[in-house]
């Protein structure tokens, strides 16, 4: 947890301030006992009356600033917890968004959200008790027991027999509860997991009747979650009866022994007044810090999480120096690339060749699990290759940088993805300076118009979260319009067509080739109609190119290609 902190540096001034508010409210605390003894034993035994008045306003006055001091430190810690939650939260973010899909897939999503709320709050909320307790704590401990032999060396006996025993108790229930706070967290990302695939699912589970087997999972799940945390709090609990006895039983003893030395004349009654006092200041000090022993063993495990995060060094980095621009618009070339799967025992995609240029259609047919997609994910660099390289515009997409690289790429992924806000907002996520006409021309171009213009605002029409108040091919024109109005050198289209109909599908292609006669198109699709066009067509077979030709072609040479188009299209439509 220590290694957040370095978070920090930011908050040092307040930080100083709330440990000299801290400090000044803990000296108050001490000084009010020994006050209160003088007004008992002088003021009141002696019936001095204005001594009382003396010593009682000067007690209101320190009682007064220790409230102040109080108020304010709590302000202010509060306000540096909440603002190093929101930086620490920042900072988690702005590193993910730096993570290839190879670290999105090994730390999954739901743990990345989980990590980024729950484990941030609960760092948030033990730096807060930190600032507070941690060292008042300490303060009044050793200030108290310091005052307490001052007041009567004797009776702080009873003290140096209960801490050791209070400690001891401390250290065994910390013992325990740790590793269950740090299964607490992984249980938390389970059901996190669960209740996310439950909500992004719940078409799939209602259309097979699957809704009561969910609820089972997670029941399941959150029970394991449940009965751990109430484990854990049990022995958590056990802490404050502890404590309270061991304060109570503090308390008698220290009656029973001062009583019979105010007999013998050997202690004043509000000397042992003012060692009660401290007494309890020391058995709320180890209470405080018995309660940041409850907090920090679960930060601890949510800091170490959050840690892995931040420590997380994305596999796909830009090199110092990037190489800069030959001139070249939209010209895209794989050499005999190889890429695996992290962890796979084959790779997905074996010695792949070929170019594709400005003012050309690159089309990519095969069977499912070809490595059609995979392909494709290469080119933005999403995941790095093995072997081989990939260039775009004449220089390896390794040698450039991701943000240069992206620029010239227009991408509509297999899964059309829409984000909260209007469909003027989504078209412009493209292009964040696109003028309304551009907007208008690029949903003209991907047959967009007609049902946008239906719609009651037009383009101001709101689009829910993930696009679920528009249908498949709805949501597909829009991803299509997205890449459009970015007007880039490279458009890549990931089976991007496969929600339309025939005739908004051809419609579609018709006014595409006049929109991107200077750009590279390629596109993934598994309808051959949609490829048939193309100025050439690759064949992909079990992660390799099986052929490379324009449809009649590889109608002659291509065994593959000819079982595709055979299980589509009829005799006299092939002819």
């Amino acid at each position: 947890m220590l290694k957040l902190f370095r978070y920090l540096k930011p908050f040092r001034a307040p930080i100083v301030f709330v440990l000299l508010l801290v400090f000044i409210q803990s000296l108050s605390d001490l000084y009010l006992p020994n006050l209160m003894s003088k007004i008992v034993d002088t003021g009141i035994v002696e019936g001095d009356v204005p001594y009382i008045w003396r010593v009682g306003l000067i007690m209101l006055g320190v009682a007064l600033i220790g409230t102040a001091c109080m108020i304010g430190a709590s302000y202010l810690s509060a306000k540096v917890a909440t603002g190093y939650g929101k930086q620490l939260r920042s900072r988690v973010f702005n590193h993910v968004q730096h993570f290839s899909l190879q670290e999105f897939d090994e730390v999954g999503t739901a743990s990345l959200i989980t990590r980024t709320t729950n484990d941030i709050t609960q760092v948030q909320q033990v730096l807060v008790m930190i600032l507070r307790m941690m060292v008042m704590a300490p303060m009044m401990c050793i200030g108290g027991i310091i005052m307490a032999v001052e007041k009567d060396a004797k009776l702080t006996l009873i003290l140096l027999v209960i801490i050791p025993l209070l400690a001891l108790a401390v250290f065994l229930v910390a013992r325990k509860g740790i590793p269950l706070f740090k299964a607490m967290q992984k249980k938390l990302d389970k059901l996190n997991l669960v209740l996310r695939e439950s909500l992004i699912g719940i078409r799939v589970i209602r259309s097979f009747n699957r809704v009561d087997d969910e609820k089972e999972r997670f029941q399941a799940a959150n029970k394991d979650l449940t009965d751990t945390a109430v484990r854990v709090n049990r022995i958590m609990a056990s802490l404050m009866p502890i404590m309270m006895f061991a304060m109570n039983f503090a308390t008698i003893s220290i009656v029973y022994f001062g009583a019979k030395q105010i007999n013998a004349g050997d202690l004043m009654v509000g000397d042992m007044m003012a060692f009660i006092q401290y007494a309890m200041q020391i058995m709320f000090s180890l209470i405080m810090v018995s309660m940041m022993f409850v907090m920090i063993p679960r930060a601890s495990a949510s800091a170490a999480r959050v840690n892995e995060v931040l420590d997380m060094k994305p596999v796909i980095t830009d090199k110092l120096e990037s190489k800069k621009d030959t001139g070249l618009r939209g010209y895209v070339e794989f050499d005999r690339v190889t890429f695996s799967y992290p962890g796979a025992e084959e790779p997905a995609l074996s010695d792949i060749s070929f170019a594709a240029r400005p003012g050309e259609t690159t089309a990519i047919i095969g069977g499912t699990g070809a490595g059609k997609s995979t392909l494709l994910n290469l080119i933005p660099r999403f995941y790095d290759i093995d072997s081989g390289s990939i260039k775009v515009d004449g220089i390896d997409i390794r040698d450039m940088a991701q943000e240069q690289l992206r620029e010239k790429i227009g991408l509509v992924p297999q899964k059309a993805v829409l984000f909260t806000g209007t469909i003027k907002d989504n078209i412009r996520y493209g292009k964040e300076d696109a003028t309304d006409e551009e907007i208008r021309h690029a949903a003209a171009i991907a047959q967009a118009t007609d049902f946008i213009e239906s719609m009651k605002d037009g383009f101001d029409s709101p689009i829910s979260q993930g696009g679920t108040n528009v249908s498949g091919g709805q949501k597909q024109r829009l991803s299509i319009a997205r890449a459009l109005v970015r007007r880039p050198e490279v458009y890549i289209f990931d089976d991007s067509f496969s929600a339309l109909d025939f005739k908004t599908d051809a419609n579609l292609r018709k006014a595409l080739k006049g929109e991107t006669t200077e750009a590279t198109v390629i596109i993934v699709a598994q309808r051959v109609s949609t490829v048939m066009d193309a100025d050439q067509i690759i064949v992909m077979d079990e992660g390799r190119i099986a052929a490379i030709g324009t449809h009649k072609e590889l109608l002659e040479t291509s065994e593959v290609y000819r079982e595709i188009v055979s299980s589509q299209l009829s005799e006299e439509e092939i002819a």
